[in-house]
């Protein structure tokens, strides 16, 4: 019979915690794939809830427009337009009973000439107004402004509210000239019904501004600045978090400009970035991914070795980051854990080649989209990471 001794005893309990450390150390690797397309050559996940209902957009054959779309069981389904030839989700959303937002084009050409923040994510500049929208059980009804002809819609909580940003009638001199921007936009809030819409407070003397995501304890991120071409850049000249209607200013890396918060965690982490000392110009795009929490502030969580600029897009409840890395190479998508920063592309299973360009976002699962690139044929996909093990 064999006699347990306490070396014996201590020798086990190192193997075993050596193990569970080695586990620990190891990183989680992902089974990806490629989702289904509307008929072009390019397509992006930009959200994913709680029971794998991913959203985002699809080119149609041509590429010259691009659809709303939305993935489940293997079906790709295309979530049309407002009579426009443009639409898409391109926000984490964040809701877990089916409801979608975005932005989609209606018919009419816009009467001031304005090409509004959804040009920016187009395949062509049509000049058409350009609304938020809020898709339900396979209908998609257009959200109201505040007396202009745009708006956008980027986040949605299980409550019914709807966060974003709508022109009002001001003509406001704060926007750039030759930017085609005219009126003033505030952040808003829709909801519960469709047609309830309000302004949310920027910071002092700001007159522009955008909400951006929405959690389910109704605390709401965005952007305040001035109009300037109403794509981020000067109208994101401070972050900010509102509460009812009290904002709050979550600070910058030191330049004020692109300071945008992307997602919020049921927990009240904010993600997003900010543009990092050293860009050159002061408007120029020199973005660091962020966190911020009430007790840190916000801090820079930096990019890949060799790369110049990042994004943090989402961030689920454990809280696990994704987002992007970019430098002269281009950009990959990357995951930060415990502060420390992954290219994706390092941890997917055999038997997936193409890269990972963006992760946009992740659910409380572990699972997530966005989109990847095929360097042979140039045809970039929605991509879904699952973690193994799910």
């Amino acid at each position: 019979m064999h006699r347990i001794t306490s070396v014996t005893v201590a020798a086990a309990c190192l193997a075993g915690l050596m193990a569970l450390q080695s586990q620990a150390a190891s990183p989680t690797q992902y089974q990806v794939r490629n989702l289904g397309a509307l008929g072009g050559t390019s397509s992006g996940g930009s959200s994913i809830n709680n029971f794998g209902l991913v959203s985002g957009f699809s080119n149609l054959p041509g590429n010259q427009s691009t659809h709303a779309a939305a993935w489940l069981n293997g079906a790709t389904l295309d979530l049309g337009t407002l009579g426009g030839a443009n639409s898409a989700v391109l926000w984490p959303v964040k809701n877990d009973f089916g409801v979608l937002v975005g932005v989609a084009e209606t018919a009419q050409v816009d009467p001031l000439g304005e090409n509004w923040s959804c040009s920016a994510f187009f395949p062509t500049v049509t000049g058409h107004v350009c609304l938020g929208f809020v898709w339900r059980w396979g209908h998609m009804q257009a959200l109201p402004t505040l007396g202009g002809n745009n708006g956008f819609a980027a986040g949605a909580n299980d409550f019914g509210l709807v966060v974003g940003w709508a022109e009002n009638t001001v003509h406001d001199p704060t926007c750039t000239p030759g930017s085609t921007q005219v009126l003033q936009f505030k952040p808003v809030v829709w909801g519960p019904d469709d047609n309830d819409v309000r302004a949310l407070p920027l910071i002092g003397t700001d007159t522009s501004g955008a909400a951006t995501a929405i959690n389910n304890s109704g605390q709401i991120v965005g952007i305040s600045g001035i109009c300037d071409q109403a794509v981020g850049r000067f109208t994101a000249i401070h972050a900010v978090l509102w509460q009812g209607d009290t904002v709050t200013n979550l600070g910058s890396l030191g330049v004020p400009a692109w300071n945008t918060p992307m997602a919020i965690n049921q927990k009240g982490i904010v993600v997003g970035f900010a543009n990092a000392p050293g860009g050159g110009a002061l408007g120029n795009f020199n973005v660091h991914a962020f966190i911020w929490t009430p007790a840190t502030g916000m801090r820079d969580l930096g990019t890949l070795p060799g790369d110049t600029t990042s994004q943090a897009l989402g961030i689920n409840d454990e809280g696990l980051i994704v987002g992007e890395s970019c430098g002269a190479n281009g950009c990959r998508a990357v995951l930060w854990q415990n502060g420390s920063i992954v290219d994706m592309n390092t941890l997917v299973a055999p038997g997936f080649t193409d890269q990972l360009v963006y992760a946009n976002d992740i659910n409380d699962e572990g699972v997530i989209t966005g989109q990847s690139a095929n360097a042979t044929s140039g045809v970039s996909w929605t991509f879904v990471a699952v973690p193994s093990g799910h």
